[in-house]
C-alpha cells in the first residue's frame, strides 16, 4: 500500500500513531518534498508546529530503520513563492499523489474534500480525543494555577489562588531539553486533535495553545534566552453572586448603554470575573459574545468565543456588528488598536465590558487617555470596576462636565472635567482636564492636608504682616501667586494704609497678590497663633483679646498642653521642657499648631 501524508497528519502526529498501532505494517509511506519544505519553513520562522513535524519525520526515518515501513521522499522542492501560499503547497501534493498513483491521508478536511472531487484516493482521518494523558497535566495537582518549565531548570508550580497562592517545586530533577521538546510536540500534536483545543498565536520564537481551558505558552530562543513552558488554568469557576454585589451595581453591569473596564494585576481574577458577569448577562436573556486572544474564558456553549479574524480584532469586530449581540467581552483590551475598536463598538450601541491589566481602577482610566480622545471617555466607558486578589477592590464611575478644577479661581479658567466619582460614595476622587497641552489626572482631597511648601509660605506672609499691625492675623494660600488675610476689624484701615499704600508694599515684599478679609469673632475657638522661638523659650501669641483665658495648644490634632495666656495673650514654654520640644519639632516639621480657647 502506498501512502503519501500531508502536513496536517505529519504535525499532530497521527500517521506514526498508525504505524505503532500496526495498521500501516509494510507499508510505502511516500514523503513529498512539498511537506519537508513547508515544514522546513515553519522551523525557521520558529513556530512549533514546524519543529513538531519534523520530529514526526524523524520517528517516520527510525520505523524505516526498523522495517516496520519503507519510506522514500518524492516529487520536487517547491519555489519559495509556493511554500508562502498554503493553498498551493496543498495542490502540490496532491499532484504527487496522483502521479504515484498513492492513498492520500489527510486530516485536513477541506484538502479531503478537494481530493475527492478531483478522483484522487484520499483517506480523511477525523479529529479524535486523545486517549492518555498529557505529560504537562502530571504537574497538575489540586488548586494549582500554573506550571513553569525551564530547560536545565527544576519544574515549579504556583498553588492556591489569585492574591493567596505559593510556589511549589513539582519535581526533584532539572528538566533536559529532549524533554521539553517531547512536550511540546506532544501539545502540538493535542491541539490539532483535541476538540475546543487551538494553536492560538504562533510567532517566530513563541506559541500559545489552548487546550481546553488550560492555556499553554511555549518560548524557545532567539525569543527567551532558554526553551520554556508555562501552562495556566483557571482554578475556581465563580458566578456573579460570589462577588456579593448590590442591586445597583448589578443595574449598571446589565445597563447596554455603559461601556465597563474591569481593570486589575496579572493573575488577579479580572477574566474570572468577567466570564462571571457574561454568565449573569446570558440568564438574564442577553445575546452575548466573547473577542478573545487567546479564548480562554470558560462560560457556557450558548456564549459563542471569536478570536481575530485573519489575524485582525477588527475584522472580528466586523462581524460581530452584523451578529447584533446585545454584549461583548472583551479579554482583552491591551494594545492601541484594541482600545481604538474598544471605543468603535461602544460608540456603535454595543454593551461592552473590557478586560485590562492596570494597577489601580484609576490607571485603566489612563490608559485610555491618548488612545481615544478626552471628552469621548465617559461615552466609551462609564465604570471602571478594579480587581484585586480575586475581589473587587473599588469601582469607579465618569462623568463628563464643564466647570473650574479644583484649586484655581479665575472663573475664566472653567474648562471641560471628566469627574472620577467612587460609585458607592459618590465622592469625588480625581479631574481629568488639559492643561496647556498636557492632560491632567489631578487627585482630589477632600480635607487636603497643606504641603510643606504652603505651610511655610503662610508663615513668612504672616510674619511680614505682623510688622505692619498689631494683633492677630490667619493667612490662606489660595495659589503660588495669592493668599487669603484675615486680621481683626480694627487692624483692617491699618494693613491696607492710605489709598492702599501699605498693602501695596506688602504685596511687593510678600511677592503676591493678597486679599484682605475681617477675621472670625473672637468667639472662634481655634486660632492659628504667632510662634516666637527664643534663646530659652518658645513664646505663643494668640491675641490680646485672649488675655487671661484658658487654652489648649494642640499640634497635628494632639494636645500637647493646656494653661493659662498671660493678660497680653500670649503663652511662654521652656525650649528644654517636654513640651518646649514636642513644639519645636512640630515646628520644624512644618506640622499644623493652633490654640484652642477655651
Amino acid at each position: 500500500m502506498k501512502v503519501i501524508p500531508d502536513t496536517s497528519v505529519i504535525v499532530d502526529g497521527r500517521i506514526t500513531g498508525l504505524i505503532s498501532a500496526g495498521e500501516l505494517e509494510n507499508a510505502d509511506i511516500l514523503i513529498p518534498e512539498a511537506v519537508v519544505a513547508e515544514l522546513e519553513h515553519q522551523a525557521n520562522e520558529g513556530f512549533e508546529s514546524g519543529l513538531s513535524g519534523l520530529d514526526e519525520i524523524v520517528q517516520l526515518q527510525n520505523f524505516h530503520k526498523e522495517g516496520k515501513i519503507n519510506l522514500r521522499f518524492v516529487g520536487e522542492r517547491p519555489s519559495p513563492e509556493a511554500i508562502a501560499h498554503a493553498g498551493e503547497i496543498d495542490a502540490i501534493i496532491r499532484k504527487v499523489s496522483e502521479e504515484s498513483r498513492a492513498v492520500l491521508f489527510t486530516s485536513d478536511r477541506l484538502q479531503a474534500h478537494v481530493a475527492g472531487a478531483k478522483g484522487i484516493k484520499v483517506y480523511y482521518i477525523r479529529p479524535e480525543q486523545e486517549a492518555k494523558e498529557l505529560e504537562i497535566r502530571k504537574f497538575f495537582g489540586e488548586g494549582t494555577m500554573s506550571v513553569h518549565l525551564r530547560e536545565g531548570c527544576v519544574p515549579y508550580a504556583k498553588r492556591g489562588k489569585p492574591g493567596e497562592f505559593e510556589i511549589v517545586k513539582v519535581g526533584r530533577r532539572r528538566l533536559k531539553e529532549k524533554e521539553m521538546e517531547a512536550m511540546s510536540r506532544e501539545i502540538i500534536e493535542a491541539a490539532k486533535r483535541e476538540k475546543n483545543s487551538f494553536i492560538e498565536i504562533e510567532r517566530k520564537g513563541v506559541t500559545v495553545v489552548q487546550l481546553g481551558a488550560m492555556r499553554i505558552v511555549m518560548a524557545r530562543p532567539p525569543f527567551s534566552d532558554r526553551f520554556e513552558i508555562t501552562a495556566t488554568q483557571p482554578v475556581v469557576k465563580l458566578s456573579l453572586d460570589d462577588y456579593e454585589l448590590d442591586e445597583e451595581t448589578k443595574e449598571r453591569l446589565s445597563d447596554y448603554r455603559r461601556g465597563v473596564i474591569v481593570s486589575g494585576p496579572p493573575g488577579s481574577g479580572k477574566s474570572t470575573f468577567a466570564q462571571a458577569v457574561a454568565e449573569y448577562l446570558k440568564e438574564k436573556g442577553a445575546i452575548v459574545k466573547t473577542m478573545e486572544n487567546p479564548r480562554d474564558l470558560q462560560v457556557g456553549d450558548e456564549i459563542t468565543q471569536y478570536a481575530p479574524l485573519e489575524k485582525s480584532m477588527e475584522l472580528t469586530s466586523d462581524i460581530i456588528l452584523l451578529v447584533r449581540p446585545d454584549f461583548v467581552v472583551y479579554d482583552e483590551v491591551r494594545k492601541s488598536e484594541d482600545f481604538r475598536i474598544f471605543a468603535d463598538m461602544r460608540l456603535a450601541g454595543i454593551g461592552l465590558i473590557g478586560v485590562t491589566h492596570a494597577n489601580r481602577a484609576i490607571d485603566a482610566v489612563q490608559r485610555l487617555i491618548g488612545r481615544v480622545e478626552l471628552g469621548m471617555i465617559p461615552q466609551v466607558s462609564d465604570t471602571i470596576i478594579h480587581i484585586k486578589s480575586g475581589k473587587i477592590e473599588q469601582i469607579l464611575e465618569l462623568e463628563f462636565t464643564v466647570t473650574l478644577p479644583s484649586g484655581m479661581e479665575d472663573a475664566d479658567l472653567a474648562r471641560p472635567v471628566i469627574i472620577v466619582r467612587d460609585f458607592h460614595t459618590k465622592k469625588e476622587l480625581y479631574e481629568i482636564y488639559t492643561y496647556g497641552e498636557q492632560v491632567v489626572v489631578m487627585a482630589i482631597e477632600g480635607e487636603k492636608a497643606k504641603n510643606s511648601i504652603e505651610k511655610l509660605a503662610e508663615r513668612q506672609l504672616r510674619s511680614i504682616i505682623e510688622r505692619y499691625i498689631d494683633g492677630r492675623v490667619e493667612v490662606k494660600m489660595k495659589s503660588n501667586n495669592s493668599a487669603v488675610v484675615y486680621v481683626e476689624e480694627r487692624n483692617i484701615s491699618h494693613i491696607i494704609g492710605k489709598a492702599g499704600k501699605t498693602i501695596s508694599r506688602i504685596e511687593e515684599e510678600a511677592g503676591m497678590k493678597l486679599n484682605v478679609q475681617p477675621m472670625s469673632s473672637p468667639s472662634e475657638s481655634e486660632i492659628t497663633p504667632s510662634i516666637f522661638k527664643r534663646k530659652n523659650y518658645i513664646v505663643i501669641q494668640a491675641g490680646r483679646q485672649y488675655g487671661g483665658r484658658e487654652a489648649d495648644i494642640i499640634a497635628d490634632g494632639r494636645i500637647i498642653l493646656s494653661g493659662s495666656l498671660s493678660p497680653q495673650g500670649t503663652l511662654k514654654i521652656s525650649r528644654k521642657s517636654k513640651h518646649g520640644k514636642e513644639i519645636v519639632n512640630a515646628i520644624a516639621s512644618n506640622s499644623d499648631v493652633v490654640v484652642k480657647i477655651r
